[in-house]
């Protein structure tokens, strides 16, 4: 039986499909004017002679390298790329001793010579070569670096070079179309294309910078190339992927141009950038805090520590609270907080709204500057501690009391504080373990054991508990919930 084909449905697709095709953008004006401001960059530290690494400080068992050097299997212009998404044990970690190279890429911001880029780029370079469209190759010099934005400025001698015009990051929005030039793997004024997948995205190892992620292919030697928009303006720095293979998978993070370029005249003027810090630490809410805390919905910023001496201090915040706005914008995420806070001017006063024993209580604080040798994380918890046998209590924890030469060894200033002698089920699927120190039940401070086994003996199954926990350094709140009986 022969098939008879709807020609007409053929015709209509295919106009369809011509007519998609028609609503691409073209690129090639974009790429063509603004190509010539796209430079290579080749940063050289030590006597520039790259070594395989055999030594046994540069080997890494761990690193899928079969007990190699880091030097070894690694392509040429990867290193830099390893150490920055790796670390510094990692794939092609610490910088091979006698020299090496890092390669990546950069745009001139005036034409007098001043060209930006990333920092990972040109770290640690003792000699930095810039080459231009033209392939003339010519010395830079290192302005200034910004470790916390990843971004650098230098400054070649020439004059009349062609420039980038730079555009308005905070006007970008998902799904607009995006390109990248740059050089990956080394070769030359690649252009890539994707949209922008979301902008604000907060990273756990640089929280004052409001990434733009795209999914733009990008690749080893992309690193501190442009991002443009459509009307061919500079909108980012092209400075992280994520990754499980080392290579583009469709995550892409560019540095916005405004705090990019806010970063540029701070090293112009003061060759050092200063960022905003209030002196807390804080935490997401999940919908057992939220419960526990009385919140309606889930948001915020749960506050862990306030240091001692700070603005935030000084202005009456209190562990437990949860500073729902800064200068009146909502604070959705505990990770919204460190980008509106780095962006203000240290000494500019703020306000703070604050949740709080279920009311909303407002706080000006007065803003400090963020020393630079900190990058504001928070110190994960680690610990060991004494043994005891368990008292009973809806939440499964065993607690004792603390010696004064315990208090001293585990850091406590002051006489609050019990021990976790041993932590049951509940607790342990919390993250709590034996050793860490309990401050709080709620928002009472406990002294003793007796403190705390009265604090939680009207818990009951379904209820939720936050406790004010410490670890080493470290102080955040968790939350416990009792589960219910199977019987209901």
């Amino acid at each position: 039986m022969r098939k008879v084909y709807n020609v007409g449905a053929f015709a209509a697709l295919f106009a369809l499909a011509t007519a998609a095709h028609a609503d691409l953008p073209d690129f090639t004006q974009l790429v063509e004017k603004n190509g010539p401001s796209v430079v290579n960059i080749t940063a050289t530290q030590g006597d520039g002679i790259a070594q395989q690494g055999n030594d046994a400080d540069d080997q890494d068992d761990d690193d899928g390298s079969n007990g190699q050097g880091q030097g070894q299997n690694i392509p040429p212009g990867m290193q830099d790329f390893f150490r920055r998404f790796f670390g510094p044990n990692g794939p092609g970690g610490a910088r091979p001793r006698g020299g090496g190279e890092s390669h990546g890429s950069g745009f001139v911001i005036s034409n007098d010579g001043y060209i930006l880029t990333n920092n990972h780029v040109v770290d640690g370079a003792e000699k930095v070569i810039v080459r231009l469209s033209d392939r003339r190759e010519l010395d830079a010099k290192v302005i200034g670096t910004d470790k916390t934005s990843d971004i650098a400025l230098l400054k070649v001698n020439a004059t009349g070079l062609p420039t980038v015009s730079i555009g308005d990051s905070a006007k970008l929005k998902p799904g607009q179309w995006v390109v990248a030039i740059g050089s990956p793997f080394g070769f030359d004024h690649t252009v890539t294309h994707g949209v922008v997948s979301y902008v604000g995205r907060g990273n756990r190892s640089e929280q004052y910078v409001p990434f733009i992620q795209t999914d733009v292919p990008i690749n080893p030697g992309n690193s501190g190339g442009p991002l443009f928009n459509l009307d061919g303006q500079v909108v980012g720095v092209n400075s992280q992927i994520y990754s499980n293979s080392g290579g583009y998978m469709g995550v892409s993070f560019a540095v916005p141009i405004n705090m990019a370029m806010n970063t540029v005249e701070q090293l112009k003027t003061t060759g050092k950038v200063s960022r905003g810090m209030i002196g807390v630490s804080i935490q997401d809410i999940n919908r057992d805090s939220a419960k526990s805390l009385g919140l309606t919905q889930v948001g915020g910023a749960l506050v862990g520590q306030v240091t001692p001496g700070s603005g935030a201090e000084k202005a009456g915040v209190q562990p437990g609270d949860v500073i729902v706005s800064y200068n009146g914008q909502t604070i959705d995420r505990s990770s919204d907080l460190p980008l509106l806070v780095g962006n203000t001017k240290p000494g500019a006063t703020a306000n703070l709204k604050v949740f709080r024993d279920g009311k909303t209580v407002d706080l000006p604080v007065t803003v400090g500057e963020l020393p630079t040798d900190k990058g504001g994380k928070l110190a994960s918890l680690s610990g060991g501690g004494p043994s005891a046998k368990p008292r009973s209590n809806p939440l499964g924890l065993a607690v004792e009391d603390i010696s004064a030469d315990d208090r001293k060894e585990l850091g406590l200033k002051d006489q609050n504080g019990v021990v976790i002698a041993q932590a049951g089920p509940v607790a342990q699927r919390s993250g709590l373990q034996r050793g860490d120190v309990v401050l709080k039940v709620g928002r009472a401070y406990v002294k003793n054991a007796a403190d705390f086994q009265s604090a939680v003996k009207d818990v009951k199954a379904g209820d939720s508990v936050m406790l004010l926990v410490k670890r080493g350094d470290a102080a955040q709140f968790v939350t416990l919930t009792v589960p219910k009986s199977k019987n209901g």
